[in-house]
């Protein structure tokens, strides 16, 4: 041992006692004095073939056994009950830490002892204000100190609950003992041995035992709130690995954690799956010449399960799954990347998709939710992961199509809309962060210009694509859209449409040059269809006031570009 430090273990076992001899054994072959508690709800047989197995080594006594259950005090009494009789066996020991059976010591225990030299006087203890952080799970922070907790959470569920709600209702309020302020902590430490055994020897243990008897996990707060009576200087922050899911049950270690376990520099970590062989293998790590005095460095390991509670509460952005389906408006991103919908372009430029697609990286489609077939870039009969072109499979689940397409595209995707396209996703697309929306207003009837429909087909026609536009733009003025918007009227970008055009490529991850406009559409006729139209008593909206579109010439259309 090193210095005049030397430490003692109280392992708390209560299954896979196998394990639990093992971990027993590296602590005794370390130097520590080991006191074991078996729950007295393991079998008998199993108890003795652990004695047998560790009964060559002399610095291992075992302590009278307690039926423990989650939750309860009997966790505390059978800690105290270990402690008391590691301390009236080695009275030499000047440190103890408390671990149970699946706690694994990833370093030397040499280091572990060197560390606490370095301060001999030190309680390495997480003891947190229950007053000035609610940081425990499940709701109950200071109430688990103010109500009584008689029954068992896990076998009488319905019940606990019943009684909390009574409690509450009937404004219970538990008086703390005098002088004791509740602090919550992890329910592994390691203390000095003046420390514990003043709180063991405490003239007023009785009294706290008998208010914690009725607390709320007395494990987590007895230990932190009386060590705040005798300690000399505290650590608040526990030695012990330890990491919990969002419902506080802590997280089995397995193999595959190894590499992480040995960069977090930690002594001990816990929870470790009984048949994680490489983990039981290789740690604890052998140790060098001289004692390891590095603190532990936990923070990256907590941060990476941190992202894991977080991403098993908000799931993956963008994905939806019948295992996992969120509710709407509810979602972590409705969809996994920025994307980008072009409607009026392709009718103002009839190659706009083609010179699109030469200067982005992007995956340039054409109408994705087109009324004939969806029209992904290069018209493939079968999308990227094999998504059907099938406009049937497509409206079929029209949010499902689009977020798989963005989610399993490595490039960002941009498509083609228009008012004859299935209209299903305007409200998802406009409330969507990652969508760059970008629109000309009026375009759609340009097309039209080169149809040989009867007048009265076109004039149904019109009728319907403006009722269709109007209401998407009404979707796009909002006050919940919260996508990029860009909105100009046809009037508007016929008049300097390079400016506007480049205005929309900003948000494009471009890397060819355009310079050059792509061919714009033979506007000739449409101030007449547009006279027709009005007269025969539909009023055209292409501009933002209602008026029809002034007549643009050719040359007018040629100075503009």
């Amino acid at each position: 041992m090193t210095g005049q430090v030397r430490l003692g273990v109280v392992l708390l076992c209560h299954a896979q006692l196998d394990m639990a001899a093992r971990m027993a054994r590296v602590w005794a072959k370390g130097g520590a004095r080991v006191a074991i508690h078996v729950d007295a709800k393991v079998s008998g047989p199993a108890t003795e073939r652990m004695k047998a197995a560790l009964a060559d080594l002399p610095a291992i006594v075992w302590s009278p056994r307690h039926g423990c259950d989650w939750g309860r005090f009997s966790l505390v009494r059978a800690t105290q009950d270990a402690a008391e009789a590691l301390l009236d066996s080695f009275p030499d020991v000047t440190h103890v830490y408390l671990a149970s059976g699946a706690c694994l010591p990833l370093r030397p225990v040499r280091d572990l002892v060197a560390y606490l030299a370095q301060d001999p006087d030190r309680d390495h203890i997480e003891s947190v204000s229950a007053h000035d952080v609610g940081w425990t799970v499940g709701g109950l922070n200071e109430e688990r100190f103010s109500l009584y907790f008689p029954l068992d959470w896990r076998k009488r569920r319905w019940l606990f609950d019943r009684l909390v709600d009574w409690q509450r209702k009937l404004r219970v309020h538990r008086r703390l003992p005098r002088g004791l302020t509740p602090h919550l902590g992890s329910q592994w430490w390691c203390m000095t041995a003046t420390t514990l055994r003043a709180i063991l020897q405490d003239p007023r243990r009785a009294e706290f035992d008998r208010f914690f008897r009725y607390t709320w996990i007395p494990d987590e707060s007895y230990f932190q709130t009386l060590v705040r009576r005798h300690a000399i200087r505290i650590e608040s922050h526990s030695l012990t690995l330890a990491t919990f899911d969002h419902g506080g049950r802590p997280y089995q270690l397995y193999d595959d954690h190894a590499l992480m376990l040995e960069e977090s520099r930690c002594f001990v970590a816990r929870k470790v799956w009984h048949k994680a062989g490489h983990l039981l293998d290789h740690f604890p790590r052998p140790p060098h010449a001289q004692p390891d005095l590095s603190p532990p460095q936990p923070q990256r390991i907590e941060r990476l399960i941190n992202r894991t509670v977080r991403r098993r509460l908000l799931g993956r952005p963008g994905l939806y799954m019948q295992s996992r389906f969120p509710r709407k408006d509810a979602e972590n991103g409705k969809t996994s990347a920025p994307y980008a919908v072009f409607q009026g372009f392709s009718d103002v430029f009839p190659d706009f998709e083609r010179w699109l697609a030469d200067i982005v990286h992007a995956d340039v489609h054409g109408h994705l939710l087109g009324p004939e077939m969806v029209e992904f870039a290069g018209r493939p009969m079968v999308g990227r992961g094999a998504i059907s072109t099938s406009t049937l499979v497509r409206d079929h689940d029209p949010r499902g199509f689009l977020t798989a397409l963005i989610r399993i595209a490595p490039r960002m995707q941009v498509f083609q809309f228009s008012p004859r396209d299935n209209q299903a996703l305007n409200w998802f697309i406009a409330t969507d962060p990652n969508a760059h929306i970008h629109v000309i207003a009026g375009a759609w009837m340009l097309p039209l210009l080169e149809c040989d429909m009867p007048f009265d087909d076109i004039r149904r026609v019109t009728a319907l694509l403006q009722r269709a536009e109007l209401q998407h733009l009404e979707v796009l003025n909002s006050v919940w859209v919260k996508a990029r918007v860009q909105v100009h009227e046809l009037t508007d970008f016929l008049a300097r449409p390079q400016g506007l055009l480049l205005q929309a490529l900003q948000h494009l991850p471009v890397a060819g040059p355009h310079d050059t406009l792509p061919r714009m559409r033979n506007l000739d006729g449409l101030t007449d269809l547009l006279r027709r139209l009005r007269n025969s008593g539909l009023r055209p909206r292409l501009s933002e006031d209602g008026l029809p579109l002034p007549e643009i010439t050719l040359s007018e259309r040629t100075a503009a570009e």
